[in-house]
This record gives C-alpha cells, structure tokens and sequence, in this order.
C-alpha cells in the first residue's frame, strides 16, 4: 500500500471515531463555558418523578444543570483532573441550585474536572455564574401548565438581563416542552457569542411549560 493511499486511510479512521473519544480534552484547555438552566418541572415530568428524585420533591424552577467548558466547537469531558474528587459536602452544598447532590458530582465528573479548577473553586464559579444571570420571575408564579413561543422565554431572559444578546443565549425543548436556557459565558463569565454548534434555538411555537409544583 503507498503511503499517500495509507495517510487517508488513517484520517478517514480518526474522522470515524465515536465524538467523545474525539472530545476527551485535557483539564483547563477549553475556550468558554455554557451554562444550562433547566426548567425543573420539565425534567420531573420526563424523568425525576419516574426515580423519585428528591429535586421534584422541592419548589424548584430553573436549576443549574451544569456550567459546561465548551471549544468553539465542540466540547472536552471525561478529564483527568490533578485534584481530589469533590467530597459529600461539596456536592451536597451545590443542591439548593443544582437539585440534588447526585446531579453535582455527575457534572464534577463529565464537565467540571475539564475546568482545570480544584473542585472547590469549580462549584464556586458555578454558583457565581448561576447568580450572575437574572431568572424571569414570571416563570415561577405560573398557576398551571401553559404553551408558548419558545423564543418568549428567550426574550424574557435578555429582557431581563440588560446587554444579553441573541446570539448569546438559546433555548432547548425536549418532548414538546421548555428543557433548558443555556448561556455562553467568558471564563469571566461575561456573556459572549456562542458555537455554531451551541446556538440550537427551539422553534416550537407551543411549547408545554408546567408550574413549579
């Protein structure tokens, strides 16, 4: 075989391989963060209740999903971290905005350990980045399940967070309903542009919204 024919060979190899070996990443080489709020009566419905989670026990609207590095395309998880793996308190410190504990050690492991921080400082960047972003109280008073433009609840966020811009944020849906609102941050976290592959907009124009229960 000539070694032109057996060097596309290999790159046609490397192109197939599954993304996520593709997208390990090595702790703190990383672009931006996103930041995923999920609306938690959505993922009750589709998931909590069915494992009896304690976060649907709660009064819980927008919860930190996780705050995510991210490339300008693409994303690394699964790194190795330099530092001790968070301890019980660390992680049950995060529950009162992530939903559960469980939920903040799963993201210690896929995403946060890729933020190249001791996880002390991770989960202290997270709860700044989730405080720095004003949620739409409107959201929290609803009396019962509605259907909106999912662009509404994209424009109520940069409505109420002056300076954010489309291009910064998006909105996911899953099974018909609002999932979550996901926002590019800086490692500053200042809002910025996302990844083409990041900005996934919703389209749906009746879109289910459940109240916080």
């Amino acid at each position: 075989m000539s070694r032109p024919l057996l060097r596309v060979l290999m790159l046609l190899m490397t192109l197939a391989l599954p993304v996520q070996a593709q997208q390990r990443g090595t702790a703190g080489d990383f672009d931006y963060y996103v930041m995923a709020l999920s609306w938690s009566p959505t993922w009750c419905a589709l998931e909590g209740d069915a494992s009896a989670s304690p976060q649907c026990d709660g009064t819980h609207g927008w919860v930190l999903h996780g705050l995510w590095p991210q490339y300008e395309r693409g994303w690394p998880q699964d790194c190795h971290s330099a530092y001790t793996p968070p301890s019980r308190a660390q992680t049950a410190a995060m529950a009162d905005i992530m939903g559960t504990s469980g939920l903040a050690w799963y993201q210690w492991n896929k995403h946060g350990a890729c933020a190249g921080l001791p996880p002390r400082d991770y989960f202290a960047l997270a709860r700044s980045a989730y405080d720095s972003i004003a949620k739409p109280t409107a959201f929290e008073r609803l009396q019962r399940p509605i259907e909106l433009p999912a662009s509404l609840v994209e424009d109520a966020f940069m409505q109420e967070n002056q300076g954010l811009l489309a291009d910064q944020i998006t909105i996911t849906c899953r099974a018909g309903r609002i999932q979550e609102v996901r926002i590019c941050l800086t490692r500053d976290l200042d809002p910025r542009q996302c990844g083409a592959d990041v900005i996934r907009d919703c389209t749906l124009d009746n879109a289910l919204m459940s109240p916080v229960r």
